[in-house]
């Protein structure tokens, strides 16, 4: 889940962590399915793998799932798939938690 207060940098270390798959270019979105995204611009089309159960380096799964529907415009630099740790792009490790506070004495 996305934080709802954040420090400003959830983005960028998402983004430096590698693991969501960004659009190169713009274009249209053809399909999308578990291992694949295919996307359509500037006269060619592009085929964008997604990581699918991958051993990482620290011995835990690495998993990406897409974010965008078929048909939809997308610009450069756009998410197109998030992973475990990452939210529209954004990093989340955790819940919002709802905190209420109420005075015993008045």
């Amino acid at each position: 889940e996305k934080c709802i207060v954040g420090t400003g940098l959830e983005r960028q270390v998402a983004l430096d962590s590698g693991v969501p798959a960004i659009a190169d270019h713009e274009g249209k979105i053809i399909s999308t399915d578990t291992d694949k995204i295919i996307l359509s611009g500037n006269g060619d089309t592009l085929s964008i793998p997604l990581v699918m159960y991958q051993r990482s380096n620290k011995n835990t799964c690495m998993h990406q799932t897409a974010r965008v529907p078929r048909g939809k415009c997308i610009k450069k630099g756009q998410i197109l798939a998030d992973g475990a740790a990452t939210v529209g792009g954004e990093l989340a490790l955790g819940k919002n938690v709802l905190v209420a506070y109420m005075p015993w004495e008045g």
